[in-house]
């Protein structure tokens, strides 16, 4: 693909097609001060609804300023280390045996890395990677490989993701779908909502026609505990644009993604 001029991202740019999708598709209905698409000016909504709360939270999470530095891993550190130790002993362990002796430095690190996502952000990985270009065709980027950490046990998630999008005028370094997988898989999850959060965030960067995502993982807290169902596996999919309203674009997409 030959790339023109990169187009300089702005979490604030909601004009194309795409913004007036993006009212339209069910998932964006926090962001009542929208205006244009097919059916007029969307009205501002109740704050207190439930489910338009929960819409609501994820648009602005993916603006969230990193909520982790560098600085902030050295300091906690140390008590996510002696958090370990108290573990230690709970579990009936002697932490100073020889084998436990580093372990909860090795855990406190390991634990940073498995969350690292919270130490970035959106518009510093898409700032210099969004083209102009006429181009209008799907684009899928398929089996991302995806490690991600279940808020509820604190045990692994681990699965592939399919992504796909209709451009509108504007192309996205394809690397930067994986990495925008990365920052939010490595934050404690669940795989709703790291569905949702990955489509959105490609939405309002690109303002594409339309955006495909779909996760399917194994999760460890239904395999090493509780039902534990070695082959179980989950499958999440977020559609917006006209992947949810035009049924053809739909089918092509899960089509290609399974081929």
């Amino acid at each position: 693909m030959e790339h023109s001029k990169p187009s300089q991202y702005s979490p604030n740019d909601n004009t194309g097609a795409g913004a007036a999708d993006s009212v339209l598709n069910g998932h964006f209905d926090g962001l009542g001060k929208r205006t244009g698409g097919r059916t007029g000016a969307p009205q501002p909504l109740d704050a207190e609804s439930g489910s338009h709360k929960s819409a609501a939270s994820v648009m602005e999470s993916w603006r969230e300023e990193r909520t982790r530095s560098v600085e902030d891993n050295e300091m906690s550190l140390p008590v996510l280390a002696a958090a370990y130790t108290t573990i230690l002993r709970g579990l009936g362990e002697d932490p100073q045996r020889q084998g436990l002796l580093k372990t909860p430095w090795r855990a406190a690190t390991a634990m940073q890395f498995f969350t690292k996502g919270y130490q970035e952000k959106i518009v510093d990985v898409l700032n210099d990677a969004i083209f102009d270009e006429d181009h209008d065709e799907m684009v899928i980027v398929k089996d991302i490989d995806m490690f991600s950490m279940c808020e509820h046990h604190l045990v692994p998630i681990f699965g592939r993701v399919h992504i796909g999008y209709l451009p509108n005028k504007r192309v996205l370094g394809l690397s930067k779908l994986a990495r925008i997988v990365e920052i939010y898989s490595r934050r404690l999850q669940v795989q709703e909502r790291l569905t949702k959060q990955i489509a959105v965030a490609i939405t309002e960067a690109l303002q594409p026609a339309g955006v495909g995502v779909v996760i399917e993982a194994t999760h460890m807290c239904m395999v090493m505990r509780g039902v534990q169902k070695m082959n179980s596996k989950t499958v999440t999919s977020t559609m917006l644009g006209v992947f949810r309203e035009d049924p053809k674009t739909r089918d092509e997409f899960l089509t290609l993604i399974r081929s």
